[in-house]
């Protein structure tokens, strides 16, 4: 009984699952003062757990020790007692959860199909990657052939035509099957990566045909285009002046003493006759 004058005391109060407004216990006294535990046996699929626990925990509290031996998150566990389903807030000892009591573990619906999907998803993964490394491999040695190819040609070694067509078809062919894959994550990386090196040897490969098909002489010129070009200019030049000159003689034997002007002998006979006109006058 509390004395005259002394302060009341403070009340905590809860609201119990039933709906009844209770004084709130003091979990920690009652633990220790009783300092009883109970084992509750826990069926999860066709596996027993069996846990030790105090009987004024709460389901919540129940979870969290079921988190190792399960592999459960405490979010994805559904506890059931006698065929109901208890919320993590309910207490052990207010439902009748005894010593060597049974429950029934089972993992929420929507968590059990969310695992399955990132299983799948994951799958899908290994399985792309699998395949795009399957074809980097072949892209690999098909490189490989490139290379001798490309050594030939620069060394002007007669390269069949064959081995370009054939090359570009097993590329090609390589380039198909990339396409088909359906990648997700890093192997969605790995396949452009090998779609590009595909498309670099193609293009390498026409290039390398179209030059191995080409007259030495016209490779020659090919890499000297400025000699060739300077030397076409210098002969060009020569032979202009050549023909210049050629015309300049032939047109100079063409070329004589200009004649006499027919003027200088008509006066010439003019003053003859003048002179002998001259000498006939009385």
């Amino acid at each position: 009984m509390a004395r005259p004058g002394a302060p009341a005391e403070k009340i905590d109060w809860e609201m119990r699952p039933g709906g009844m407004l209770v004084q709130k216990r003091d979990e920690t006294a009652e633990q220790s003062m009783s300092g009883a535990t109970i084992r509750v046996k826990v069926s999860h699929g066709a596996v027993y757990h069996e846990v030790t626990i105090s009987p004024y925990a709460t389901f919540g509290d129940l979870k969290k020790l079921l988190v190792q031996p399960t592999g459960l998150q405490a979010r994805e566990q559904r506890i059931l007692y006698r065929g109901k389903e208890k919320d993590s807030g309910d207490y052990l000892h207010l439902v009748g959860v005894k010593d060597k009591a049974k429950v029934v573990l089972i993992e929420d619906p929507e968590s059990r199909e969310r695992k399955q999907e990132e299983s799948r998803h994951n799958e899908r993964i290994l399985r792309t990657s699998k395949a795009v490394s399957a074809i980097k491999s072949e892209v690999d040695k098909l490189a490989e052939r490139v290379l001798t190819v490309e050594n030939d040609v620069h060394r002007r070694v007669e390269v069949p035509e064959s081995e370009f067509d054939s090359l570009t078809e097993a590329l090609m062919m390589l380039l198909l099957k990339l396409d088909g894959i359906e990648a997700f994550g890093d192997a969605k990386a790995q396949r452009r990566i090998q779609v590009r090196r595909v498309q670099k040897f193609v293009e390498a490969l026409d290039a390398l045909k179209m030059k191995n098909s080409s007259p030495p002489s016209v490779a020659a010129k090919e890499q000297s285009p400025a000699k060739n070009s300077s030397s076409s200019s210098n002969a060009a030049a020569i032979v202009v002046t050549t023909q210049w000159e050629t015309f300049e003689t032939s047109a100079g034997n063409f070329i004589s003493t200009p004649p006499k002007p027919a003027t200088t002998a008509i006066e010439t006979d003019w003053e003859r006759f003048v002179r002998v006109f001259e000498i006939s006058l009385p």
